[in-house]
């Protein structure tokens, strides 16, 4: 019995020992792309809308209700055009207040001018003295200057008055009317926005790491995105010398030699510029196959001879908005990890995948 107990210990101990090793995970896949040499030029598009180069906010100057809005989106306006008006009733009687004021003040100057007058001939006959006189004078100096300050507040209210009414200073088109008739408006605020139709522009915002290779007078193409077959030429106008507080973008003007009805006011429209790549910038790469490093460096993950993934550092020449340029550290036609990059570790096999390529997987039931 005891031997035919260690018979079958034996024989279980024996099979365990042979039994066959588990099955290797297969590598896991790795989209590569060629590292191949960049092109002669760098060009750069960006998104934007089309603008008038001469715009201008319009508002009343006064505040009050608003009577009447003679003009709407879209409307053709001339200079010297009544486009809005403000209810002139209170702005009236200001007026007629300054008119009443003016007339007591030029009353009480005749009558100091009087007295005055009076006063130096008694004191030439030595009915008055001296300070006499002199209260006298006062009197009708400052007689003479309230007539003054109630002639400058008649003014005033008179172009108050006048203030009432909104009218065009150039001529062009209305792009904004974000107010209605019956509104009550504060000095200042909004009516209506008037733009020239005649210059127009492209408005875009280009980023920090951009803005080194622009200058104004740069040339630029602008694409309308309502004609994608048609191109129109231009030049960087204007670029701003701070970035935007909440994007920190910089605005860039781009303007139109001959702008048509496809690059209409508030449509989208895109511009791009052309700039040399920078001296020594030979190899080319997608944005995701770099990782961004410090001081103007970077590491890519090469896969060599034997399938496994190596880092390397490399240097950067310019960063793009899809497409990173290289100084050094890459060859052509090796081959660089495009995706995943973050994930790997050195040494690691992996199954690479040509970028463009189909990926097969396999599914085991």
């Amino acid at each position: 019995m005891r031997s035919t107990i260690f018979l079958i210990a034996s024989a279980l101990t024996l099979s365990a020992c042979h039994k066959a090793p588990p099955p290797q995970a297969a590598p896991q896949a790795a989209v590569v792309i060629r590292a191949g040499s960049a092109a002669g030029v760098n060009t750069l598009a960006y998104a934007g809308e089309v603008r008038s180069r001469y715009e201008a906010d319009l508002a009343f100057r006064v505040a009050g209700k608003l009577l009447e809005r003679r003009v709407n989106l879209g409307d053709t306006v001339r200079k010297g055009q009544v486009l809005a008006r403000l209810d002139p009733a209170d702005l009236g009687l200001s007026a007629k207040s300054a008119e009443a004021q003016l007339a007591a003040a030029e009353a009480d100057l005749a009558l100091a001018k009087a007295d005055y007058e009076r006063a130096q001939n008694l004191f030439a006959q030595k009915f008055l003295s001296v300070s006499a006189v002199d209260a006298r004078r006062s009197q009708f100096e400052a007689a003479q200057a309230r007539r003054q300050q109630a002639l400058a507040a008649r003014e005033v209210a008179q172009n108050q008055l006048g203030y009432a009414q909104l009218v065009a200073e150039r001529d062009g088109v209305i792009t904004a009317a974000p107010i209605e008739v019956g509104q009550v408006l504060a000095a200042g605020q909004l009516v209506l926005r008037i733009a020239d139709p005649a210059q127009r522009e492209v408005l875009v915002w280009i980023p920090e790491s951009r803005v080194a290779g622009l200058k104004p007078g740069q040339v630029a193409q602008v694409q309308a995105w309502s004609a994608p077959d048609k191109l129109y030429s231009g030049v960087l106008r204007e670029l701003a010398a701070s970035a935007d507080a909440s994007t920190r973008t910089y605005a860039a003007r781009i303007s139109v030699t001959a702008p048509d009805e496809h690059l209409g006011l508030g449509s989208t429209a895109a511009a791009g510029f052309v700039l040399p790549i920078p001296a020594g910038a030979n190899i080319e790469l997608p944005l995701a196959a770099v990782i961004r490093g410090d001081g103007g460096k970077g590491r890519v993950w090469i896969v060599d001879e034997q399938d496994q993934v190596q880092p390397r550092e490399v240097e950067v020449a310019a960063w793009g908005d899809e497409k990173v340029r290289l100084t050094g550290g890459v060859k052509p036609g090796e081959r660089v990890v495009t995706v995943g990059a973050h994930a790997l570790s050195a040494g690691l096999k992996v199954r690479p995948v040509e970028q463009g390529a189909p990926v097969v997987l396999d599914v085991k039931r």
